[in-house]
């Protein structure tokens, strides 16, 4: 994955924090010590979820690395938005947050006005983490290969129904994505997260998703919903049996979800760089790798250029899949 900064974001100065002397911001700047107290790591979706795993984790690994105290404070809200928010109006870099794919690249082609400048008040520092999607069907749907469900369901346009994790997400537009390639009609039923998403595809209420492979894993092994393909490059480590879109003919159906380290906009760079240089050895933990595996996560990296470029690009996909499917927000 090609993963460099907005052209804004490459000259950002320490202008705002010399204004005034007297200001605690200019006494941290002209210190020359970061961090020189806690650090807030925000995570803009509720605790327990999988943002708030991964955030949790590079948290630990940030602080031992830091030599201070990174704590988390969950702040959800408007597809992580709200939380990136705080971040974006914070006053230097000892508050950072997750920035997902939703509030990353995606909001800015839904909401009429963001509540900030997504390439200018936000500087990306480091991809932290890949979360592979998986096309699943109930298992009562009565297909059981990716084929035999292109046949189901372009034998009968719009008759049934997917659900995703809400209108505007990834796991919305990856499906939108899907209709797009293989020239196929669902309904959308929209639900608020993945796991209300999830029980309704048990229960046969929607009978197709296109979600995290962490949220359905569980299902999956049970019997209770099908895997029929991954939309990534590569096939996923824990589900290793199920072809990727690519091998099925779509390669165009690529939506894996991803979570990003972000600053603020105004934050020094040589604080952002300390920043980069915590988070990037915290994520060649052993460790950490493991941890992020075991519920579905692959490690990230990568300079702030390549993160910036790969977002870049992210916005540009995704707002061409809301332009084709005339997506809006409800």
């Amino acid at each position: 994955m090609t993963i460099s900064r907005r052209g804004a974001l490459a000259g950002l100065a320490a202008a705002p924090f010399l204004r005034t002397a007297a200001s605690p911001q200019s006494a941290y700047a002209q210190s020359g010590t970061f961090p020189n107290r806690p650090l807030t790591l925000i995570v803009p979706f509720p605790a327990g979820g999988p943002a708030d795993i991964f955030g949790r984790y590079l948290a630990q690994g940030m602080s031992a690395e830091l030599h201070q105290s990174v704590v988390v404070e969950n702040k959800s809200g408007a597809a992580g938005v709200t939380g990136m928010d705080a971040v974006a109006k914070a006053t230097d870099a000892h508050t950072i947050g997750i920035q997902s794919a939703s509030a990353g690249a995606i909001m800015q082609s839904l909401m009429d006005k963001m509540p900030y400048r997504p390439g200018i008040d936000l500087a990306p520092v480091i991809l932290v983490v890949r979360i592979q999607e998986v096309l699943v069907v109930n298992a009562k749907f009565g297909v059981s290969t990716f084929a035999e469900l292109l046949t189901k369901l372009k034998a009968n346009p719009g008759k049934y129904s997917y659900g995703s994790a809400g209108t505007g997400g990834i796991t919305h537009l990856a499906t939108e994505l899907f209709k797009i390639e293989t020239g196929t009609d669902m309904l959308h039923v929209p639900y608020r997260g993945a796991a209300p998403a999830t029980n309704d595809l048990i229960a046969d209420t929607v009978q197709v998703a296109l979600l995290d492979i962490p949220v359905l894993l569980p299902h999956i092994r049970s019997g209770a919903v099908k895997a029929l393909a991954v939309s990534s490059d590569t096939r996923a480590p824990l589900l290793p049996d199920v072809p990727t879109m690519r091998e099925l003919g779509y390669p165009k159906v690529n939506s894996d979800n991803w979570y990003a380290l972000a600053a603020p906009g105004t934050a020094l760079r040589r604080d952002r760089e300390r920043l980069h240089e915590a988070a990037a050895t915290a994520l060649k933990s052993q460790a950490l790798i493991d941890a992020f595996a075991a519920v579905g996560g692959i490690v990230g990296g990568g300079s702030s250029e390549e993160l910036a470029r790969f977002q870049r690009e992210e916005v540009a996909k995704w707002a061409g899949v809301i332009q084709a499917a005339n997506v809006k927000l409800e």
